[in-house]
């Protein structure tokens, strides 16, 4: 490609250039309607006219030029008066009128204030006061509007000295480039700042508005610009910078919520991450506590109040796919539920606070993403679950869960259950081939991890419920899950909208059916409280199920965003 010259003439320049980049372009197109699409741009009239008159501009500009003269308006003004004196014919009243119309006047008045002004930089004049032992100070004026100037300070614990402790990316500070971390701040518009606290020296800035003029001794190391972060990380809890009492300046915080996806700019301080709200327009960066400072903290609250851990009951749905869960009245008699890998103690030791995320979609080509459904128990999931696969059979599909107990005469393997021996659901447990499992009455029953497989590999969506301590264990590149948690809504709503409702609480055999209790309401409020605090963090959707229909219809407008949308997900299952 020819080199870019300015001139005019003979010498090619960007005018030139454009005409011949279709040409020059044509052997890396792949198709002719892109060749087209080329042509058609760069033979745009009014791009070449553009072109012409920026290579004029330039061409003028490198000359240096000077104003002929600094008052056209007054010379015009002189012409009309001896022109008006002379005897008229066409061309003088032709030139009369031109000199009468508004815009050439305002153009000619444009003009004169133009000449008479000068644009180079005026600098602030120099301190008689400098310290003549300083090796180098600079004096920085920056203009301050509403917005804060994006800087935080601290007194270094060695030299005393007032220092830059950081540089919030995208603050004015950061924009004008003339401010580093290190730099030694002196005064603030005359006043020094040497014997002032660094709240005291806020509060002189956060109260100037204009033009600012910093006396700064630079840093020694310089100060290398940092590439815009491209690290996302997902908020996995609530965050409220003026309730901090650690952050070194509450002004400069980032408030977020849990599910917020924020943008990591800046990694370089162990404590303190800056970052900005993934989408917000504003470029300017906030301080948020870093990963392993917040898990510290948190860690540090949880050793002093220990979280028990979830135990929930459930029951069994007649007609449909049976849960693993077993009721309040099975529990004095029989194991409790336990996920093949861990328990679910080992789950709230884990300290929630940030998870690296990527963009996924899902290709028509791929497997569907695991859709889990998590709620307690009476919440109605299983009814929202058979209204999705009674909606599309062909398009949704369950697990088929395993038991050790003998086949009945009306049964099928592999279809209202799979059929094995003890010894090998045993095996199988060892070889962590259980989603999750639990015993009754002398007899095991369980999802297999390939049952969910089975599922996917009919290009189907599998629905899938479980104890919500099984999701994390669930979240794998593999399955990519989408979590969603059903909510019981108010306990009012539960007394009004089950109380021709049943609740069956036998697990496998038939069992009497009773309507919901004030017990049942209370234990289902309170289940989903805690699955909430323990477990929400891995939720990617809540549902209150204040309306069965109502609530069927967002599930379903869910599952077709899943389909087609972009979603964030855990970086290593887009990246693993």
């Amino acid at each position: 490609m020819p080199a870019l010259s300015t001139g005019s003439g003979g010498d090619t320049g960007l005018y030139e250039l454009l005409a011949s980049l279709p040409a020059q372009l044509q052997p890396h197109v792949n198709s002719q309607e892109d060749l087209t699409f080329l042509w058609d741009m760069f033979g745009e009239k009014s791009l070449h006219s553009l072109v012409k008159i920026h290579e004029k501009l330039h061409y003028y500009e490198k000359q240096s030029p000077v104003p002929m003269l600094h008052g056209a308006s007054a010379l015009a003004d002189d012409l009309t008066e001896e022109l008006q004196r002379k005897p008229l014919n066409s061309e003088i009243r032709e030139l009369l009128k031109l000199l009468s119309k508004p815009n050439l006047k305002a153009l000619l008045s444009v003009h004169d204030t133009v000449a008479q002004k000068s644009y180079d930089p005026v600098l602030p004049p120099m301190p008689d006061d400098i310290d003549e032992e300083e090796d180098s100070v600079k004096i920085i004026r920056l203009v301050k509007n509403r917005e804060p100037l994006g800087a935080t300070i601290k007194r270094d614990e060695h030299t005393g000295a007032v220092v830059v402790a950081r540089i919030m990316h995208g603050g004015a500070a950061d924009r004008s480039g003339l401010i580093h971390v290190g730099d030694v701040l002196k005064e603030v518009n005359g006043i020094p700042v040497g014997d002032k606290k660094p709240e005291e020296i806020i509060q002189i800035l956060s109260q100037s508005q204009g033009a600012i003029t910093f006396k700064i001794i630079p840093s020694i190391k310089e100060d290398n610009p940092a590439k815009e972060g491209k690290i996302f990380m997902k908020a996995l809890f609530d965050y409220e910078p003026s309730e901090d009492k650690a952050i070194p300046c509450k002004e400069a915080g980032l408030p977020f919520r849990k599910g917020d996806i924020l943008q990591i700019m800046s990694q370089d301080d162990a404590t303190w991450w800056q970052a900005k709200l993934e989408g917000d327009a504003n470029p300017r960066a906030g301080l948020i506590p870093s990963k392993h400072f917040q898990e510290r903290r948190l860690a540090l609250r949880r050793s002093d109040v220990q979280v028990q851990p979830l135990k929930i009951s459930n029951r069994k749905a007649s007609g449909f796919r049976r849960s693993f869960r077993l009721s309040r009245k099975d529990r004095k008699t029989n194991k409790t539920m336990y996920e093949c890998k861990k328990s679910d103690q080992y789950d709230t030791a884990d300290v929630p606070t940030y998870e690296e995320v990527a963009k996924y979609s899902r290709q028509p080509n791929e497997k569907y993403r695991l859709v889990v459904l998590v709620g307690p128990v009476g919440v109605g999931l299983n009814e929202l679950k058979r209204k999705l696969l009674i909606s599309d059979t062909q398009h949704y599909g369950v697990t088929v869960p395993h038991t050790t107990r003998a086949r009945r005469s009306q049964e099928s393997d592999g279809v209202e259950y799979t059929f094995i021996s003890k010894h090998l659901f045993e095996t199988d447990v060892q070889n962590n081939k259980f989603i999750e499992y639990g015993e009754y009455k002398n007899n095991y029953y369980g999802t297999s991890v390939d049952s969910v497989r089975s599922v996917l590999a009919k290009n189907k969506v599998c629905l899938l419920d479980v104890q919500p301590h099984t999701v994390k264990h669930l979240r794998t590149s593999e399955f990519k899950p989408y979590v969603i948690f059903i909510k019981p809504p108010s306990i009012e709503r539960l007394r009004e909208t089950r109380k021709n409702a049943k609740i069956i609480s036998s697990k496998d055999e038939k069992g009497a059916a009773k309507p919901f209790s004030e017990e049942d309401f209370q234990e289902m409020i309170k289940s989903g409280q805690i699955m909430e605090i323990q477990y929400g963090h891995l939720f990617d959707k809540v549902i209150v199920n204040d309306d069965l229909t109502t609530a069927y219809n967002e599930l379903k407008t869910t599952f077709d965003k899943l389909e087609r949308e972009t979603f964030w997900v855990p970086v290593s299952w887009v990246h693993s």
